[in-house]
């Protein structure tokens, strides 16, 4: 049986790890201890006298390939990009959750919903503080639409000391959190790498998964990093300024909305040399795995592109679309699924010919 150490050997120090929390997450909900996060987000011993070798850690870990067919069977996965039930863009309704974000805002309108309905006691979502993009678990309509949007921290504290900016949260590590409050009907917002590993402990059986009533994805192109050094160049190469970003959005480009009303778009391989090592190993953008996926991919500026992989997940998007969630007018533009279909299926290709280019260098 695989430990610990193979996960350092095989994932940590080819530069393979995602960060996702998983392995420390299962060790510590079970009260073993032996894990723990470091300063930087590294998985790393704790105590390693606690470590019984169980193995859970290594099998859950997205990169490893232990479990692959059987979160394959699980999620009735099909080629090339997972199971597709229906593809549909959509917005909230609301519009004071809208105006706080670059697209539609339909996993806040989605989480809210089913908040208020009482499917789901609370949700894990990532926010936005002066240090960073952390993991939370929102119970409440307040909660939720305070973590929506995706804002630059203008802190001078920032500026001054180049902490880091990061498109990615450890949204696993509030696992924990749920665990506390004894919460047992959660719906998880996560990235692929994230929702594989969420699919690989329910497969398993173990907690704390089990309280995962609901599994929603994020496309994802990579985990963007920023120091301020890193910023500087792209602000010199593109002529504009940290201070005047208000938000930022991933479609077929990165996008910089700034204060004046303009966007600056940068070509995703302009960013490669701060991406995530990780990330450039990462074959699933659409998050092939979770019962809804969500992106701004294929939509217009205000939209969400949506792909429903369940039937679960079907279900709660249609009883949402009754109430919270609109559908796009279609009749103004009859191509735009066709469109959406094609953009999120080429840079599907795409992401995974790059992924098995990067597994043999």
């Amino acid at each position: 049986m695989k430990s610990f150490n193979d996960l350092i050997e095989e994932v940590q120090k080819p530069g393979r790890c995602h960060h996702c929390g998983g392995c420390v997450t299962f060790c510590s909900a079970i009260n073993y201890g032996a894990l723990k996060v470091d300063s930087e987000g590294k998985p790393v011993y704790s105590d390693i006298e606690k470590c019984i070798e169980c193995g859970i850690c290594y099998m859950i870990c997205p990169e490893i390939t232990d479990l692959d067919e059987e979160i394959k069977r699980q999620a009735a996965w099909e080629a090339p990009v997972g199971r597709t039930i229906e593809l549909s863009i959509v917005r909230s309704k609301d519009q004071g959750v809208r105006s706080r974000a670059t697209d539609g805002r339909a996993v806040t309108g989605l989480l809210v919903h089913l908040l208020e309905k009482g499917r789901i006691n609370g949700a894990i979502v990532s926010r936005m503080d002066e240090s960073g993009r952390h993991p939370w678990l929102a119970t409440t309509k307040k909660d939720i639409i305070e973590a929506a949007g995706t804002h630059f921290d203008h802190s001078h504290g920032v500026a001054e000391f180049g902490d880091i900016y990061s498109t990615f949260s450890p949204s696993i590590w509030a696992l924990s959190a749920m665990l506390k409050k004894g919460m047992t009907r959660v719906a998880f917002v996560g990235t692929p790498c994230q929702i594989n590993t969420i699919r690989k402990m329910q497969v398993l059986g173990i907690v704390p998964a089990d309280s995962i009533e609901l599994c929603l994805g994020l496309f994802c192109s990579g985990n963007y990093t920023f120091t301020m050094d890193e910023f500087r160049q792209i602000e010199k190469k593109y002529n504009f300024k940290y201070d005047d970003v208000e938000k930022i959005n991933i479609k077929d480009d990165f996008q910089f909305l700034l204060s004046n009303g303009k966007t600056k778009h940068v070509p995703l391989p302009d960013l490669e040399f701060i991406k995530r090592d990780a990330c450039k190993l990462c074959d699933d953008f659409s998050a092939e795995y979770a019962d809804i996926s969500f992106g701004g991919l294929g939509a217009e500026q205000g939209w969400t592109t949506v792909i429903t992989r369940t039937p679960l997940g079907r279900a709660i998007l249609a009883y949402a679309l009754e109430e919270s969630l609109e559908s796009f007018p279609y009749k103004e533009n009859p191509k735009c699924i066709t469109l959406a279909k094609d953009k999120i299926l080429m840079t599907s290709r795409l992401k995974k010919k790059h992924a098995a280019q990067h597994l043999i260098d």
